[in-house]
């Protein structure tokens, strides 16, 4: 697999619901925008943005619930 474009590190309150982020996320540019996914990272601890490559991790110490 591709090295990740970012590598965002998570934490509670970044989360958009049980588990989960969303792509792109507040901080990127204007630019590098594209349709808004969410991403799991509950179950494996990270999740990789299918449209940029941007990978979110859950921040060490930071548990989130799945669905």
């Amino acid at each position: 697999m591709n090295e990740p474009k970012a590598t965002v590190e998570v934490q509670a309150a970044d989360l958009a619901g049980p588990g989960v982020v969303f792509c792109p996320n507040p901080k990127m540019p204007l630019w590098s925008n594209h349709p808004r996914v969410f991403i799991d990272v509950a179950t494996t601890g990270e999740g990789r943005c299918p449209y940029c490559g941007t990978v979110y991790k859950l921040a060490p110490g930071v548990h989130a619930s799945g669905h």
